[in-house]
């Protein structure tokens, strides 16, 4: 079952929830776990289950751990990038574009992206939505749902913690239509264009926020 059709509070909980639990581990992130196990009743079971087996994880985990894990999975992959617009374009002058669009997208409504993060960096789109611009910000992640198909299977076939993470994210969004799900095939099978133009390093550990 999806949750498109959960309310605009049940998402914005789900959004918030992932925003915050797909950056890098710190004090702050473990000790918001408890405010974030409190809404969890307020979810439909689909996507409540997922998010409380991540918290367990970050609840168990001295935070080191926690550290050099996120640093393993989204920093040494490839098909684990959190960049969406990396997975249909890699780094080619078609990435420029595209990452104009998100900026974009963020400047019309006031906002930018802080700590040094690209804005197609998937925790600031989720954030985006959470805070209400949802129309945008789920547009933004439609455009690219192939690569975040991609991400939850490689995290689901690393056996990784954050595969929950995504999980709960996919459940909010329209199921993927067969074009789609051909295209994060492909995607997983041939990885995305290689093209180098000497943009920025995409993978960064900084914290983001995203502000007015």
């Amino acid at each position: 079952m999806r949750m498109s059709r959960a309310s605009v509070a049940q998402r914005r909980i789900v959004f918030a929830a992932a925003s915050g639990l797909l950056q890098y581990p710190d004090e702050d992130l473990v000790g918001m776990a408890t405010a974030l196990r409190s809404s969890l009743p307020q979810l439909p079971r689909e996507s409540a289950i997922p998010i409380a087996r991540f918290l367990d994880h970050l609840s168990r985990e001295p935070l080191l751990d926690l550290q050099s894990e996120y640093v393993a999975t989204f920093d040494m992959k490839r098909r684990n990038c959190l960049y969406l617009t990396y997975y249909l374009n890699g780094d080619t002058r078609l990435r420029g574009m595209a990452l104009w669009r998100f900026q974009e997208a963020f400047r019309q409504r006031g906002f930018a992206v802080e700590g040094g993060e690209l804005p197609d960096f998937l925790p600031a789109v989720l954030e985006l939505a959470a805070i209400g611009h949802e129309d945008m910000a789920v547009a933004l992640l439609l455009e690219h749902q192939a690569g975040i198909r991609v991400l939850g299977e490689s995290l689901d076939e690393m056996r990784s913690p954050y595969a929950d993470v995504i999980r709960a994210v996919e459940i909010t969004l329209p199921e993927p239509s067969p074009e789609i799900t051909a295209a994060a095939h492909s995607l997983a099978a041939q990885g995305p264009p290689v093209e180098a133009v000497g943009l920025e390093p995409f993978f960064s550990v900084d914290s983001l926020k995203v502000r007015s």
